[in-house]
């Protein structure tokens, strides 16, 4: 029993997205035969650029030009911002084609609706796209929310951390404290040489 090919399924994912986009074609036709492995997590598959600037799955033996790496936990941001490529992807190896699935990804909110456009209608299909972006950043706001909420709660009410202001302050009257002393050891040297 053979096992299907996982890299199958998005190669055929992105060539269908793709299809339209002259573009993206072109910019990705000069890296032909070139092949990138993307890894999340223990997930990962590799692709091969083809001569007409589509994706196939690789071939077991192929030689990788570019490693691309994502956390799983940073999938849902990222999708929902691919604009955020540098703060999600980790690349290693050949960076302009890394550079071009760049400026492709960033493409991916714009075909995203341009799908929903075509099958729901235009105004259904940027509602739909848009509450899809909003669900995959939920994730992360809800984790920043949650910080804040924690480091507040921790600075206000155990007042176990101290403000930005009241840091200053401290470091303030420390600063003149220092002075002070400092001036203080100056006049008692200053007494201690004249002895009258």
């Amino acid at each position: 029993m053979r096992w299907p090919d996982p890299a199958a399924g998005p190669a055929q994912l992105a060539n269908r997205a793709l299809a339209d986009q002259a573009w993206a074609h072109e910019q990705l036709a000069p890296f032909a035969g070139r092949t990138f492995a993307l890894r999340i997590g223990i997930v990962s598959g590799a692709w091969t650029v083809t001569e007409d600037g589509g994706f196939t799955s690789a071939a077991a033996d192929s030689p990788i030009d570019l490693r691309l790496d994502v956390s799983p936990l940073a999938v849902p941001a990222f999708l929902a911002d691919p604009a955020r490529w540098n703060e999600y992807v980790r690349e290693d190896g050949d960076a302009a084609l890394g550079g071009t699935l760049k400026d492709i990804a960033r493409a991916l909110p714009w075909l995203v609706e341009e799908g929903f456009a075509k099958a729901f209608g235009p105004v259904a299909g940027q509602r739909i796209a848009d509450t899809g972006r909003h669900l995959l950043a939920f994730p992360e706001y809800a984790t920043r929310k949650l910080g804040d909420s924690a480091g507040g709660y921790v600075r206000d009410e155990l007042r176990l951390m101290v403000r930005g202001s009241e840091a200053r302050a401290l470091r303030d009257d420390i600063a003149a404290v220092a002075e002070r002393v400092d001036s203080l050891a100056a006049r008692i040297d200053a007494l201690a040489l004249d002895p009258r």
